[in-house]
């Protein structure tokens, strides 16, 4: 009489995966016995191009305004909201898109801000302000989020088109000229403190610190 082989209890998934990574790594820092050396450096290093100009392209076309506006959400509210504005359109024919002023335009800080993006995209995918009424009633929580972090890094943003080094002030309203004098020349205040609404339209402003 035989003894049927005992059966041997499922791994788990985790179990699994790490198996699988075990024997990866272990074949990958195994010696090649096919390709010689200078081959293997050679397509680690195309590869290595065309995975970096792969990812700075896509990065790219991500950091436009034609990406920005693709989706109702931003293209029927926020966009529609600053073409009314100095910023869209004015005498001397510059315009500021939308990465410009929500995507700092050094490599780090924008990578930075696009890890950031991605609970946006978040919120568009589960429809948290795909209606104009749902976006109203967001309004004050996106424009929060978005001063604080104008806030935080100094309105980084601002300051590539804006240098307070570059102002001429006696070009300048006596109300703007003293107030950047007071408050961004000596650092006391930054750009969004004074600048809120410059682009698109304020929400509720009760109970903002700072605002009159």
């Amino acid at each position: 009489m035989s003894t049927a082989d005992p059966i041997e209890p499922r791994r788990s998934w985790l179990a699994r995966v790490w198996t699988f990574v075990v024997e990866l790594w272990d074949v990958l820092r195994r010696p090649s016995s096919v390709f010689g050396l200078g081959v293997l450096v050679l397509a680690g290093f195309v590869a290595g191009v065309m995975f970096w100009g792969g990812f700075n392209t896509a990065l790219e076309l991500t950091n436009s305004e034609k990406f920005c506006t693709g989706c109702h959400e931003m293209r029927d509210n926020v966009f529609a909201e600053l073409k009314s504005t100095i910023h869209f359109s004015n005498r001397s024919g510059v315009r500021a898109s939308c990465p410009d002023c929500h995507v700092p335009h050094n490599w780090t800080d924008k990578i930075a801000r696009k890890m950031q993006a991605s609970k946006e995209v978040w919120g568009h995918l589960f429809g948290i302000i795909d209606s104009r009424e749902k976006f109203v009633d967001h309004r004050r929580e996106l424009a929060l989020h978005e001063w604080a972090r104008f806030k935080a890094n100094d309105s980084l943003e601002c300051r590539n088109c804006h240098s307070a080094e570059s102002m001429d002030i006696t070009k300048q309203s006596p109300r703007a000229s003293v107030a950047h004098q007071r408050f961004l020349f000596s650092g006391e205040k930054t750009c969004i403190d004074c600048h809120k609404g410059i682009a698109h339209h304020l929400p509720d402003m009760r109970g903002v610190p700072g605002w009159q």
